[in-house]
């Protein structure tokens, strides 16, 4: 394990196309959530934020693919993401993208590898 890198959960509980696990982090100085979702066998990490208005995607807490599970969608205006770039695919969020946290499934576990913009919350 990187020595700055935090834990999230158990890779067994990010399954393809369900439920994201949502994580508390700091961005840009303020309390945040990061969240990540399992796509194409892989994990993906992303800010918690749409890229249309800065608020929460998640409809219910983990839930951000919309039904057919192929598309992250944000539950106030619709706007849908590509689930392993974060491009959006439609809707208001137009030439916008979700901001990616680094994430690393290791020994049955994921984590998140801080940066200069996303740091482990605030205690």
């Amino acid at each position: 394990m990187a020595a700055d890198e935090v834990l999230i959960c158990a890779a067994d509980a990010v399954l393809e196309g369900g439920k994201g696990v949502r994580f508390p982090l700091t961005a840009w100085g303020e309390d945040a959530t990061g969240f990540v979702v399992r796509y194409g066998g892989t994990a993906y990490g992303y800010l918690n934020r749409c890229a249309h208005v800065p608020i929460e995607l998640d409809w219910a807490e983990g839930e951000f693919f919309e039904s057919s599970g192929l598309y992250l969608m944000c539950s106030t205006h619709g706007a849908i993401y590509v689930p392993d770039s974060g491009r959006c695919a439609g809707g208001p969020c137009k030439g916008g993208r979700l901001q990616p946290i680094a994430v690393n499934e290791r020994d049955g576990q994921l984590y998140w590898q801080p940066d200069e913009y996303f740091r482990p919350a605030r205690a």
